[in-house]
């Protein structure tokens, strides 16, 4: 299905609303005893199974080519393990800004990749670009005395997912002109809670079970489950089928605004004048390969 520019835009600007407030649902589930390995595990069966009923009563259920199922299933090992491994341990020890800023650099290494893996040419705006949002993050994550403010090895594990995210998209380019957004959330979620059940059971079943489940606890999942595993990348979908995966990417210069917003309102997060020129750099170093395009098409 084709959609107009400006409804693609919406879906755009929505999915990046939602996956602002996943970091923000993900640290209040954290601080109410959930580890990231269960918070990731029943995220995805609660949205599994939200997608699956949705299927059944819309009748717009799809049958998996069998060749197909090994794209699935690297898929699914970008995204959601590799990608909320890195994702859930790294905010669990760096502040949902942070985590969101760093994020939203993807759509500067995503050329880089597409260089490495299929020979796409470079420019320098490019290396620009990534040095920009170097400066940026470095004014998030380091103190005065040039020590870390943040967790090194959290902002490592972040960078990992912002790796898998990318390769995600590549892997996901070629399913979404064979199956519709619902066929491929579904399956890549069935199969990410499959990868995760082993660590579930091993590290964290026993601890799981002494945690008794609040209204605010059970409240931050289902809004993960439905908003944020399933709703964003729905809405995401047509973005990369329709836009491509850069200029696709390129929205993810919304997250840390959106991000930044609700944890000030939600979390009561402080914030410093270098965090905010860190975002403000941030999003400009994001953001200045795809002026530049815009400049060079109307010039």
């Amino acid at each position: 299905m084709t959609y107009s520019k400006y409804k693609v835009y919406i879906f755009a600007l929505l999915s990046m609303l939602f996956w602002g407030f996943s970091f923000v649902w993900v640290k209040i589930v954290f601080e109410h005893g959930y580890r990231p390995i269960t918070t990731i595990f029943l995220r995805l069966i609660l949205s599994s199974i939200i997608l699956y009923v949705v299927i059944k009563l819309m009748k717009r259920s799809q049958k998996i080519k069998r060749s197909d199922y090994k794209q699935f299933l690297l898929l699914a090992l970008f995204q959601p393990f590799f990608y909320f491994l890195g994702e859930s341990y790294g905010l669990s020890m760096v502040s949902s800004t942070v985590a969101s800023v760093i994020i939203a650099t993807i759509p500067v290494f995503t050329p880089i990749f597409a260089y490495m893996f299929i020979r796409e040419k470079i420019s320098y705006v490019n290396i620009i670009g990534l040095f920009i949002s170097f400066i940026g993050i470095l004014m998030m994550v380091l103190n005065q005395n040039f020590s870390f403010d943040a967790s090194p090895k959290g902002i490592a594990l972040l960078f990992f997912a912002v790796a898998s995210a990318i390769a995600y998209a590549v892997v996901i380019k070629k399913l979404t002109f064979k199956y519709s957004a619902f066929t491929i959330i579904k399956t890549q979620n069935i199969i990410g809670a499959i990868y995760f059940l082993p660590l579930f059971l091993i590290f964290d079943y026993k601890q799981f079970v002494t945690v008794k489940p609040d209204f605010e606890l059970i409240a931050a999942m289902v809004q993960l489950a439905v908003f944020a595993s399933s709703a964003a990348y729905l809405l995401f979908i047509p973005v990369v089928r329709q836009l491509g995966i850069n200029k696709a990417n390129m929205f993810t210069n919304f997250i840390p605004v959106f991000t930044a917003v609700i944890s000030f309102i939600l979390l009561s997060e402080s914030f410093s004048l270098n965090k905010v020129a860190g975002i403000l750099i941030v999003i400009a170093g994001t953001s200045l390969s795809q002026i530049y395009k815009i400049i060079n098409r109307i010039i």
